[in-house]
């Protein structure tokens, strides 16, 4: 423009991180950080998840399980998030957030039950208030501002947390999600995933926003970017948002920065598209390896205690995978048994003869 302008509004977007990937503080630690039996609980659990997540693609490889989507280098994502919740919070996941599942009570075998087809894993013994793994991309963002809606109608100090990942930032489903918790003033904090990849489409050709965290601006809420791994920034950062978001303050968008070290699903061929140098280069920031640095320098950890937890948490794992293979499939009318609260009159005569025949 030729003729003098007036600047109306100026936004920024902090960035939060703790651990560098040689885990040495780069500013002092949250007081949690300090404690050895928390710290050694964030560890173990995102060990866990890795070890799951190992066990979940082997039962996926030999027939057990259907397509599985990997948390491979992003353990400490829903760890952060899980540990930062309370327990009657609600957690709105996409299908990368077993840590935060985990720390929230779900089973293993609910998870392995979901993915190989089984709608009896999304009924959660634990936490019966948390909503199912959500596969279609963006669509767990509005289940989230709606929850987040009824908990302000109720007036309850609840919040809601909404996983996302970088890709579904580009669906309508998630602008309207923000705008609605904008406008409406909600209880929610919104998790963006960012590993880099939506399947085969990375970051720069997603989008030309300098942040996907910058995406909250235009509904007036806050944005943030946090190093996604860095369990101490994504806990602190999620802590912080949900404690604000619980007494009244404006929903918050985090913007978590990770990578993603396996296929997108294995259904997927990430050799085909994604440089192998890329992926070389990423390794090192491995969130366990940054966070177990942190612990043995500061006296937390040692080989021996690291080889114990191993054996532990294999035989957690194996133990949790024989219950799962060792659930009897549900019979062939439990088909008819989660379209409706009550079966149209219809459909019943369908399912006496689907059961009839089986039978049979």
């Amino acid at each position: 423009m030729s003729h003098e302008t007036t600047i109306v509004a100026r936004f920024e977007i902090p960035y939060f991180r703790y651990l560098n990937i040689e885990g040495k503080e780069e500013q002092p630690v949250p007081a949690f950080a300090k404690d050895a039996k928390t710290v050694i609980e964030l560890y173990q659990m995102m060990l866990r998840t890795r070890l799951f997540d190992k066990k979940a693609v082997a039962l996926q490889r030999t027939g057990k399980l259907g397509t599985y989507p990997s948390t491979l280098g992003q353990e400490a994502i829903g760890v952060g998030i899980g540990s930062a919740m309370k327990p009657e919070d609600i957690l709105c996941p996409y299908y990368r957030e077993y840590g935060a599942q985990f720390w929230r009570g779900v089973k293993m075998e609910e998870i392995w039950l979901y993915w190989g087809g089984d709608e009896r894993g999304s009924n959660f013994e634990n936490c019966p208030h948390d909503f199912p793994i959500c596969v279609p991309i963006a669509s767990q963002t509005l289940h989230a501002v709606g929850a987040a809606q009824a908990i302000k109608l109720r007036k309850q100090p609840r919040a809601v947390v909404a996983a996302i990942g970088d890709g579904g930032t580009s669906r309508g489903d998630f602008y309207e999600s923000m705008n609605v918790a904008g406008a409406w003033e909600l209880p929610v904090v919104f998790v963006i995933n960012n590993n880099q990849w939506a399947i085969s489409v990375p970051r720069e050709q997603q989008t030309k926003a300098q942040t996907l965290a910058q995406k909250a601006i235009a509904a007036g809420l806050e944005g943030w970017q946090i190093d996604g791994n860095d369990v101490f920034a994504v806990k602190e950062a999620v802590e912080t948002a949900l404690e604000k978001v619980r007494h009244g303050g404006k929903a918050i968008v985090i913007e978590a920065i990770t990578y993603r070290m396996g296929d997108h699903t294995t259904a997927d061929d990430a050799s085909r598209y994604r440089p192998q140098e890329e992926l070389k280069e990423n390794e090192n920031k491995d969130p366990l390896l940054r966070l177990r640095k942190y612990m043995i320098a500061n006296g937390f950890w040692d080989e021996a205690r690291e080889n114990a937890l191993i054996e532990k948490l294999t035989l957690e794992v194996n133990e949790a995978s024989e219950r799962f293979q060792n659930i009897p499939p549900q019979p062939p009318e439990a088909i008819f048994d989660y379209l409706y609260a009550t079966l149209p009159s219809a459909l019943e005569a369908q399912r006496a003869a689907v059961k009839e025949e089986a039978a049979q």
